[in-house]
């Protein structure tokens, strides 16, 4: 652990001398992809006028070199149909996987009787389970323990632990080269082999709070929220720079954020604001903001990709956007006292299952009526909840946010 502290800060104080991209890194496990593009000719730049590489609907010669290419370019979540799991998925244990922050465990539950099949030690600060862009391996997050746990998503069963340097979440660049950890607390994003998770690149960011991340259609570019500093910060994915900075209007919290079936349009919930801010993202502009309710925070789109669901936990309902007109067509309030946070949609599309943060509870809920299912115990502070399997080819990390 010392050693690979040690290497890290050393990478640390490389990363403020040079903003040269990384090197390519071997992947283990799959052929090797083709070598990154160029350098974004805007990168560094700040304000809302920023620009890095284009995304919108797009066409497989544009995309990120080693990019499995979409489906059907005008609907990114088109892999994402209820059902259709390849790969590792097929052979998954169909489970509910829910990380307790305040218990330092993970609680199983069977996603078919909404019954605790166990409860197993975690770290110290499990943040979220994240599942691999091979789709091989689940990871949580052991924030405060430094480290992250590989789980066998074929039985469930937890690995030895992986030293890594605060990571509060996770992600995968599309071409499947890299792990991306979200140091939240050393303000950075932690470029690493996706396998070993070795630190390869770190970049710092500037900003407070970096945690959350989702990629633009054609991969060339991501866009994390800062929760801290009320900031959006673009990346460019293959060069590893800063493209783009913008400081969201008012005291916002950024939390999750989504992309459009199309790609042109880019969803962040913001805590403070209760509600959307919807984002241009090729121009990194706010464009405009959507109520929702109080404390908006984690966003999950509906299997058939009509719909985007947006837990607002200060309030303890979920409410319901349809993709299409942007507009908010239902609220879906959960009964009692709740909190719904982070979580998952089952692979049929049924149920949407989140974690309840301050109720130590899970909720799962019937997508078809908004109604609760099943309201089952579990730990203090579940968190970053995983359905598994989930329909896709890839996984780009957090809970599952799969193309």
């Amino acid at each position: 652990m010392t050693r690979r502290i040690a290497a890290l800060a050393a990478l640390l104080v490389l990363a403020g001398c040079t903003s040269s991209p990384a090197p390519a890194v071997p992947r283990a496990a799959h052929p090797s992809p083709a070598t990154p593009g160029p350098a974004p000719t805007a990168a560094g730049a700040t304000g809302a006028g920023a620009t890095g590489a284009r995304a919108g609907a797009t066409t497989a010669t544009g995309l990120l070199p080693g990019m499995p290419p979409p489906l059907d370019p005008a609907d990114v979540y088109a892999a994402d149909r209820p059902g259709h799991l390849t790969g590792a998925a097929v052979h998954a244990r169909p489970l509910v996987y829910v990380p307790n922050f305040g218990s330092d465990t993970v609680t199983l539950i069977d996603p078919r009787t909404y019954r605790v099949i166990a409860t197993v030690p975690a770290g110290q600060g499990p943040q979220h389970v994240v599942p691999s862009w091979d789709l091989r391996t689940l990871w949580i997050n052991d924030n405060s323990g430094n480290a992250l746990i590989p789980i066998d998503p074929g039985t469930g069963r937890l690995g030895r632990p992986v030293p890594v340097d605060d990571p509060y979440n996770l992600y995968f660049t599309p071409d499947g080269r890299f792990a991306m950890v979200m140091a939240e607390s050393r303000r950075a994003i932690i470029f690493s082999d996706p396998h070993t998770m070795a630190p390869r690149h770190v970049l710092p960011v500037g900003c407070d709070g970096i945690n959350h991340a989702d990629f633009s259609a054609d991969g060339r570019y991501f866009i994390a929220t800062c929760e801290f500093s009320g900031d959006l910060v673009k990346v460019d994915t293959a060069a590893q720079r800063v493209a783009g900075r913008l400081h969201l209007p008012g005291h916002a919290m950024p939390q999750d954020i989504k992309i459009s079936p199309d790609g042109r349009t880019w969803y962040v919930a913001d805590m403070q604001t209760s509600g959307l801010w919807v984002i241009d993202g090729d121009h990194l502009a706010v464009r405009s903001f959507v109520p929702t309710g109080d404390g908006a925070h984690g966003l999950y789109p509906s299997r058939d990709a009509r719909d985007l669901y947006v837990a607002n936990r200060g309030e303890g309902s979920i409410s319901v956007l349809d993709f299409g007109t942007g507009r908010v067509v239902a609220k879906w309030r959960l009964p009692g006292h709740a909190s719904p946070d982070m979580g998952g949609v089952s692979a049929d599309g049924r149920v949407l299952w989140l974690s309840g943060r301050y109720d130590h509870e899970v909720y799962a809920i019937d997508t078809a009526t908004g109604h609760l299912v099943a309201r089952i115990p579990v730990g203090t502070e579940p968190h970053g909840l995983c359905v598994w399997p989930q329909p896709g080819r890839y996984s780009l990390g957090h809970t599952g946010i799969l193309r």
